[in-house]
């Protein structure tokens, strides 16, 4: 093959990434038809009953026979799944069981009506809102689907339809539903041949088809439906061919894509533009961006059409494309430098709303494109008009109150500026004191907003003309040329006051965006210096639900997959009566839920997966105080930002935690070994010493006096006891590493402890002399005396090991602040050069190492104790020669 010709390796990673994907995945099998009554159900069940007679396990979950015969007989024999029964208004209504299916897991399940919504307001509620989620739900769980759909309900046709059949559908879907589907069979049918089954009672029921033929099955709608289909189902060929040519390695590389800009507003032709612009990107596989721009006219917009807004953004992705909001006070400058911005190829915006004079008076936005988009295409769609009611004509809102203290404001500063003007009368031209009204005009834009300001430069220009043009006093005007001046003031005020609240109204926006990216820096701040779990959600919880004013948690799971609430996050602004339910589910399949999604809808905090590089780490639940804070696009999009930096916190913190993990085993396994080596080098010389005493011992041709058998005995004695001690010492170890010593602390007398310890080492002096010296008025220790007792026994041990015999050991003792310092001292040759610290390391000895027995273990198991208790201990040489030892031992009972 040539080297032009060779595939990328990314490229072929994520094919076998997509093939390894799609092979756990169930297979989606839609059969296609342009209207009811072409045959799907009757074609699906067909083959249903074939894939069973192969052997196939083949399950019917949900079929609507619609009274026909002939679908009710091919259902005989198919295993049926039972419905799940949903109250709703007092009437109960059956609908297809998701959890049955998904306990039952068949190879195929048949799933009638892909279309059909769910009843939101039943019970029990639906986990989704459309049963195309249910579907997509169990194809997640490796179950394959047969399903039946229509083509009135893909949702980028609505529009189309509406305007064929006059009739808008209701329940529609994403296309994407449709181009992802693994097979899809087109089930035709001639509409003459339809008509005919449609009189014949074999669609509807009798009483029904009157109604039907003079509306929606007419031969010129059913042509027109039919077109669609086929077209439909032949772009699904063109993509499916267009796809193996790109595959293909020969082929050659592609053109670069189109782009489109579809630019709406909240007005009854947003629908049509975004299901146009579907299609646009289809017919030229371009990428496509829907833009709404946030103008200070559209932040004067009424609730009922912000919530349209809301639902054209969401339209619009549900379709497949990328949503931006910009602001600015010019919807056609932001519209034009954001397409350079994006390289943008066609515009796409709605036909002129401004007409007549209003057109003359100020351009629309699309004229302005039309006249500045050099560079692009600008497409302008005419409205079609359908008298199919859009999917949400919400009613107009009431007007907004009226806030009466602000105009009163706005008249006292009219006020103060005739008094001002009253002053510079004397001294100045008239034209000075028009100054001083114009910039009272100003401060009115400036603090109390457009409408206020207006009455305030009507005020300004009433007062100039009566108190000070002649004839003062009096509204008459002696001069025609201060007409003139009037209507500029007044002219001039209103355009500063429409500015000025223009300025305030995007700064207001503007401020908005800064404080929201601000908060995200924080967060990001925060985040990177928190390591432990719980931290790291307080700190989510914090930063979210100040952004979104509202309620926030963060569910983590244990070591069984389970999710669980936070212990004691002590935040107010903790949501604690988050729903585990709807959590685990978001957990185990990665996917959002609640408020604002199309799954769980009904759920009062909307939940989303915090995704790690390979699995979902926890979820993130938030509730606002308001819906629109979770409901606009560029909202969600900032929340999945702050989950997409939780997440990355948790999984940093959960890396550095299997690094120390790491760390500590390879330490650990670098002790056992260790250990392993310095035992079976510290007991080779014990062990042999036993098997040669206990050899003489048993030699049957010796006969040992009984001096030499009592030694031999001896001998045996100290070296067993070696051996239990390098043991005992070893064991300790590894316990006060794991941390699995737990002090049982009680009030000890020092002097009681050093002599158990002396007690304990009895005979083991020689004729070295030891000297106790320790005040009377010493106060108790509040310790673990056996350990404690250990710890003088390892230190006067090691005093003898490394002291000649004659030599002195002398055990003192006095009060240090809230502790007792007990000091070991010997006159022996002293510590070995180096630093005192080292000594208390594993396996350290002293001088003589060939000679003194020990693994080098008891002053590190001295350390650990000492500091178990809040103590110290270290090594110093003694002045005037030899080694001292000092340990601190707390006199008061450690707090609770």
């Amino acid at each position: 093959m040539a080297e032009t010709e060779r595939r990328n390796p990314d490229e072929l990673l994520a094919d076998v990434q997509r093939e390894e994907a799609r092979a756990l995945r169930g297979r989606l099998r839609i059969f296609f038809g342009a209207s009811a009554g072409v045959g799907k159900t009757y074609s699906m069940l067909e083959a249903a009953r074939q894939a069973r007679a192969s052997g196939a396990d083949v399950v019917a979950g949900y079929v609507e026979p619609h009274g026909r015969v002939e679908t009710e007989r091919l259902l005989e024999g198919l295993e049926r799944l039972p419905f799940l029964e949903v109250r709703y208004h007092g009437i109960t209504r059956r609908e297809f069981d998701l959890d049955a299916a998904l306990k039952r897991r068949p190879a195929i399940v048949l799933v009638d009506e892909l279309a059909h919504s769910n009843i939101a307001e039943g019970q029990p509620l639906p986990r989704h809102a459309k049963r195309w989620q249910d579907v997509e739900e169990l194809l997640d769980a490796g179950i394959s689907v047969w399903t039946t759909l229509n083509v009135q309900h893909l949702e980028s046709l609505n529009d189309v339809v509406a305007g064929i059949t006059g009739v808008r559908q209701q329940e529609t879907l994403p296309d994407r539903i449709f181009d992802e589907a693994d097979e899809v069979e087109l089930i035709d049918l001639p509409p003459d041949d339809l008509l005919a089954r449609l009189k014949a009672g074999k669609v509807y029921t009798a009483d029904r088809v009157g109604t039907a033929t003079e509306g929606f099955f007419r031969k010129p709608n059913l042509l027109a439906l039919r077109e669609l289909a086929l077209r439909r189902t032949a772009d699904r060929v063109d993509a499916a061919a267009l796809e193996f040519a790109g595959q293909a390695p020969s082929s050659r590389p592609w053109l670069a894509r189109d782009r489109f800009l579809i630019a709406v507003t909240p007005d009854g032709q947003a629908e049509q533009l975004v299901r146009i612009g579907k299609r646009f990107a289809d017919a030229l596989d371009a990428e496509w961006l829907v833009v709404s721009v946030e103008t200070p006219q559209l932040l004067k917009l009424s609730e009922s059409e912000r919530n349209r807004r809301i639902d054209v953004l969401r339209l619009a992705e549900s379709l497949g494309a990328e949503t931006v909001t910009l602001d600015g006070p010019s919807a056609a400058d932001a519209l034009l430098e954001y397409a350079r911005l994006r390289n943008v190829t066609r515009i796409v915006i709605g036909e002129a709303k401004r007409t007549r004079w209003r057109a003359w008076l100020r351009r629309s936005t699309t004229s302005e494109l039309v006249r500045r988009g050099h560079g692009f295409d600008v497409s302008v769609i005419a409205r079609r008009d359908t008298h199919a009611p859009r999917l949400k004509d919400a009613p107009r809102s009431a007007p907004p109150e009226i806030r009466w203290e602000r105009y009163w404001a706005a008249l006292a500063i009219s006020a103060c500026c005739t008094g001002v003007a009253a002053i510079m009368y004397p001294y100045f031209e008239l034209t000075n004191l028009v100054m001083v009204y114009l910039l009272g005009a100003t401060v009115a834009a400036l603090r109390l907003g457009r409408g206020p300001a207006s009455a305030a430069a009507v005020a300004n220009v009433a007062a100039l003309a009566f108190f000070f043009v002649p004839p003062r006093f009096t509204f008459a005007v002696s001069n025609l040329q201060y007409l003139l001046t009037f209507a500029v003031m007044l002219v001039l005020a209103l355009i500063i006051a429409n500015l000025v609240a223009n300025v305030r109204a995007q700064t207001r926006v503007a401020g908005a965006r800064e404080r929201r990216t601000s908060l995200l820096y924080a967060m990001s701040r925060e985040l990177a210096a928190t390591r432990s779990f719980n931290n790291l959600a307080r700190v989510a919880i914090k930063h979210v639900a100040e952004t979104f004013a509202g309620r926030a948690t963060v569910l983590l799971p244990d070591s069984n997959g389970r999710l669980h609430h936070l212990e004691d996050s002590g935040l107010p602004a903790s949501l604690e009566n988050a729903d585990l339910s709807v959590g685990q589910w978001v957990f185990d399949h990665g996917r959002p839920a609640g408020l604002g999604t199309d799954t769980l809808p009904a759920a009062a905090a909307q939940y989303l997966p915090l995704a790690g590089t390979h699995q979902t780490l926890g979820v993130l639940a938030v509730q606002p105080t308001q819906r629109r804070r979770l409901l606009l696009p560029e909202q969600r999009h900032l929340l999945e930002t702050f989950a997409g930096q939780i997440a990355l916190a948790i999984e940093r913190a959960q890396r550095a935690e299997e690094a120390e993990a790491a760390r500590v085993a390879v330490e650990t396994e670098g002790l056992r070994n260790t250990l392993l080596a310095s035992i079976s080098h510290d007991l080779r010389a014990p062990l042999a010493a036993i098997m040669e005493a206990s050899r003489a011992l048993n030699d049957p041709d010796r006969t040992p006096e009984a001096e030499t058998r009592a030694q031999l005995a001896r001998s045996i004695d100290d070296k067993a006891q070696e051996m239990s001690e390098l043991i005992s010492n070893v064991l300790d170890l590894m316990s006060f590493e794991a941390g699995e010593v737990h002090l049982r602390r009680d009030w000890q007398s020092v002097a009681e402890l050093v002599g158990a310890a002396l007690k304990r080492l009895e005979g083991r002096f020689g004729d070295r002399r030891v000297d106790v010296i320790l005040p009377a008025e010493l106060p108790p220790v509040h310790v673990d005396a056996p350990l404690v007792t250990r710890v003088l026994v390892n230190l006067l041990e090691n005093a003898v090991k490394h002291t000649p015999c004659g030599t002195r050991i002398t055990v003192s003792a006095g009060t240090e602040g809230e502790a007792v310092r007990v000091v070991i001292d010997d006159t022996g040759p002293g510590l070995p050069p180096g630093e005192p610290e080292r000594l208390f390391a594993k396996f350290q000895r002293g001088r003589g190492e060939l000679d003194v027995g020990g693994a080098g273990l008891g002053l590190t198991i001295s350390r650990a104790i000492v500091n178990a208790h809040g103590g110290h201990i270290s090594a110093a040489q003694r002045p005037g020669g030899g080694a001292r030892f000092m340990l601190t031992l707390p006199t008061k009972a450690p707090a609770a």
